[in-house]
């Protein structure tokens, strides 16, 4: 399994509507890709004090590598970041990735 986890760098004034409609449609993806098996969205509460910046996340589970790479190139997914990416502050620069291949499903 593929966890794809994404924390976003969002500025006080981002536009929560459109936050919100990006999720939606990234959690909607589900329906649209075989292997695609999870998603979680929210604010990151950092606990920990951690990962101050990354004001919000979320996380993609994927079945296997095939699919993780089908999401990538995906055209709706593709359409759905750039629009993630107008929202954070410094563009691209205002996201991390990460990819834990955790074993199988």
């Amino acid at each position: 399994m593929i966890q794809h986890i994404v924390l976003c760098d969002l500025p006080p004034d981002h536009d929560r509507q459109e936050l919100a409609a990006v999720m939606d449609g990234l959690r909607g993806l589900q329906d649209k890709l075989p292997g695609f098996i999870g998603f979680a969205a929210g604010p990151n509460r950092d606990f920990e004090n951690m990962s101050p910046g990354h004001d919000y996340g979320f996380v993609c589970q994927f079945a296997d590598v095939a699919t993780a790479q089908a999401y990538l190139v995906d055209p709706d997914h593709q359409a759905l970041g750039a629009r993630l990416v107008a929202l954070c502050a410094d563009g691209v620069n205002g996201l991390t990735v990460i990819d834990l291949e955790t074993g199988a499903a």
